[in-house]
């Protein structure tokens, strides 16, 4: 026991420099998915038929293709097919914000068939053109109801980030659990104390997006497009 406590204190800076890296690759992928997601989420809902086919296989192959393969794919097969370098970090961000992406235009998506249809036909009616409608009536109400689902998405990243570890150059949280559990060769002592980590980090998260979603709430509207 005293000993497993030594090998945590010991090895325990060297993970929580692990968790920064970890929360690095999770507030890239959340951001990169959110400037992907908004754009697809209107383009699936009011672009042409061919933007919406697009939409739909973009999404169709982000959240049908495991996370693994595609880590697989982009730290180790476009790179070599193209002929270009790329890190491990890069290459987890990229395919963790691109899977994220086609799961946040789905939360907007959806945020925004909410929205009672007469409000675009209101905007037509003050002489705002259709984008201006989306840009100025539509996305500021879609993206504050989305704040509960975008709270989901931020959870289920941090446990996906978990499996960039198998990339090797990353150095995140779960790499150098990984590490100092088979240096010291108690694994369970340090895969639980990881787990404890992410609990925290994800209790952290969630505190501060619930806060943001009392701070953007809409008084007395209700999903549905009901008051």
């Amino acid at each position: 026991m005293l000993e497993s406590v030594h090998n945590i204190l010991e090895a325990l800076p060297n993970i929580l420099a692990g968790s920064v890296v970890t929360i690095g690759i999770v507030v890239c992928s959340l951001s990169l998915g959110f400037i992907l997601g908004v754009p697809l989420a209107v383009g699936q809902k009011y672009g042409s038929k061919v933007i919406r086919g697009g939409v739909g296989v973009f999404v169709w192959f982000f959240r049908g293709t495991p996370v693994l393969v595609l880590l697989f794919l982009f730290y180790y097969g476009l790179p070599v097919l193209l002929g270009f370098d790329i890190s491990a970090f890069a290459a987890s961000c990229l395919v963790l914000g691109f899977a994220s992406a086609a799961y946040q235009s789905q939360i907007f998506r959806g945020a925004i068939q909410s929205l009672p249809d007469g409000q675009l036909k209101a905007a037509r009616a003050l002489g705002m053109t259709d984008n201006t409608g989306i840009l100025h009536v539509i996305l500021p109400q879609a993206l504050r109801l989305s704040i509960p689902g975008w709270t989901n998405e931020f959870s289920i990243l941090l446990k996906d980030s978990a499996l960039v570890f198998i990339l090797g150059g990353a150095q995140d949280m779960m790499a150098r659990t990984h590490f100092a559990a088979s240096r010291t060769h108690d694994p369970i002592t340090f895969y639980l104390t990881a787990g404890a980590l992410y609990y925290v980090i994800t209790l952290i998260g969630l505190l501060a997006l619930r806060h943001l979603e009392k701070k953007f709430h809409i008084p007395g509207y209700a999903a549905g497009g009901e008051v």
